[in-house]
């Protein structure tokens, strides 16, 4: 192991967060599963370096990149290891507040209304609602904590149980999930840009809009990033109370659910509690993204209750106001707000709730920028796991890849941008299938592989393919959880597997659970002959 460093912040003084005793005669004790020391550029930055300086082309947007660096702050740093004297960690408090901007915004209520949607009443759904936020968020909250140990983005660090070529699958289904995610924020931000204008501006429109602003921001990367999501939550918080207060007079608790036998309403309740658990564990993939320049002594327990409260707070306070006013427009079927919501969706019956109209137009106007601390972390992450993909990928700059996202993104959503509900459930709910493999993947790996073994992590090799894992182990128990428990278990409108369909016609979402079990299963014996193959 190499010696480790007590990290110290900018200024040279060290970190409040960095519990070290610096008695005389006592010797520094530091946790042996994390090795640090100089980052040599061996093979995959390197060989990105190289490529950008032989052809014309990526050498024009290099210098492009950092003469935007130089002028207004862009960052430059892509996937780079960040070693501990370059570390400018922000306030330990902003990874909490971070979290409240990303989960607390009006892209988050249509993930509640979906609740009513699928007949349960209020009660029903405010308990699936909490316990899937808590269970998911469980997951974001324990991959987060790998990024301070090891300086390196998420997906990077999944190189260490997928290996370098098995670490580009979850790469791309960062991608995916992180643009699943957008989409939805950005269709119902269009909804709403149309529902201000009295409906003359099209949803494409308003779509556009917010995916040019979410672009621009994330181009200047991890520090604005956080400054602007320790602020952003504040309005967004506020507004949301007045709304579930202005609707409150029509919201029935007591309303009933759509007729169905118990066994159907079990079914409808798995399948909702679901897409709550995939809308907080969605961030498992990119939560070490944002803690990768805080010191690797950061006790791992900060980040990783901070990032719980984070997310789960946020996530219940708005998930279930979208379970409120769902219940308002779809079971107690209070007639103007059913009249909305079926004439012009969610924009509309957010513009029926907030009174007066001009009031409820600068409502509008305001939580429609809402979503920009969610986007703009996708942008920003996205970029990240595409220069993951291959040293040719690795030559182009983030904010290249990150403008493409924010293009896609754009262009699903207005393709989408009449189905927001179909989008949400089917597209949300699949994502927890590979969440919770991926998280159960990494904490095997960290908590016995390498802490147990006392092997650690050997950070100089975090490129280098022959001196890490082959990753098989990883990517068969991923695919055979996704395969051998999503599939059978899920219950989606176009499909519902076989497991799944014993809970009734409509099914019942088992698979996150059938997922994680399987994983749990293959991950562990695979591991020990791959290790014992390999020697690593």
């Amino acid at each position: 192991m190499a010696s480790i460093e007590p990290s110290s912040s900018s200024s040279g003084a060290p970190s409040k967060d960095v519990d070290i005793e610096k008695l005389p005669g006592v010797e520094e004790k530091i946790e042996p599963d994390v090795r640090r020391g100089s980052v040599t550029p061996t093979f995959e930055i390197a060989r990105a370096r190289h490529i950008q300086n032989s052809i014309a082309p990526l050498r024009w947007l290099s210098r492009g990149e950092e003469w935007l660096d130089e002028k207004m702050g862009v960052e430059t740093q892509g996937i780079d290891r960040i070693p501990e004297e370059e570390k400018r960690p922000p306030a330990l408090i902003n990874t909490f507040f971070m979290w409240f901007s990303m989960t607390c915004h009006v892209g988050t209520l249509p993930l509640g209304v979906l609740g009513p949607e699928f007949g349960l009443t209020l009660g029903q759904s405010v308990a699936a609602v909490v316990v899937g936020t808590i269970l998911g968020a469980l997951c974001t909250a324990y991959t987060g904590t790998l990024g301070p140990k090891t300086g390196l983005r998420q997906i990077a660090t999944s190189r260490y149980s997928f290996g370098f070529w098995g670490a580009k699958l979850c790469s791309v289904l960062n991608v995916v999930v992180g643009g699943g995610f957008a989409v939805v924020n950005v269709v119902i931000t269009g909804q709403m840009l149309s529902a201000v204008s009295d409906y003359s501006m099209t949803i494409a429109v308003g779509c556009v809009i917010v995916a040019i602003v979410s672009y621009v921001v994330s181009v200047f990367g991890f520090a604005i990033i956080h400054t602007f999501e320790k602020y952003s939550w504040i309005v967004s918080f506020i507004l949301l109370c007045v709304l579930i207060g202005q609707a409150a007079p029509h919201v029935g608790p007591n309303a009933p659910g759509f007729p169905a036998s118990n066994l159907e309403i079990a079914g409808s309740w798995l399948s909702f509690m679901a897409i709550c658990f995939s809308s907080s564990s969605g961030w498992c993939s990119i939560a070490a993204d944002y803690y990768c320049h805080y010191p690797a002594s950061t006790k791992s327990w900060k980040i990783f209750f901070l990032t719980l409260a984070g997310i789960t707070i946020p996530t219940v306070f708005v998930t279930v106001i979208g379970s409120c006013i769902g219940n308002a427009a779809i079971l107690n079927a209070y007639p103007p707000y059913a009249d909305a919501y079926n004439g012009h969706g969610l924009g509309g019956l957010l513009r029926e709730i907030y009174h007066p109209l001009g009031w409820s137009k600068f409502c509008l106007v305001i939580l429609t920028f809402s979503v920009l601390g969610n986007n703009i972390a996708i942008n920003y992450s996205s970029g990240l796991s595409i220069q993951l993909l291959g040293h040719y990928f690795h030559a182009v700059p983030r904010f290249i890849w990150s403008f493409l996202v924010a293009l896609v993104v754009a262009l699903l959503a207005i393709a989408g941008k009449d189905h927001l509900s179909a989008i949400v459930s089917d597209f949300v709910s699949l994502l927890g299938y590979w969440t919770i493999s991926f998280t159960l993947i990494l904490l095997i790996e960290d908590q016995w592989f390498r802490k147990r073994s006392g092997e650690g992590y050997n950070l100089e090799v975090w490129d280098m393919p022959d001196k890490l894992p082959w990753g098989a182990a990883a990517v068969f128990s991923l695919l055979a959880g996704y395969l051998a428990g999503g599939v059978p278990g899920m219950a989606q409108v176009w499909y519902v597997g076989a497991i799944a369909a014993k809970f009734g016609p409509y099914g019942g979402d088992v698979g996150i659970y059938m997922s994680g079990a399987i994983t749990l299963l293959c991950y562990p014996p695979l591991r020990y002959w791959e290790r014992k193959k390999t020697g690593r």
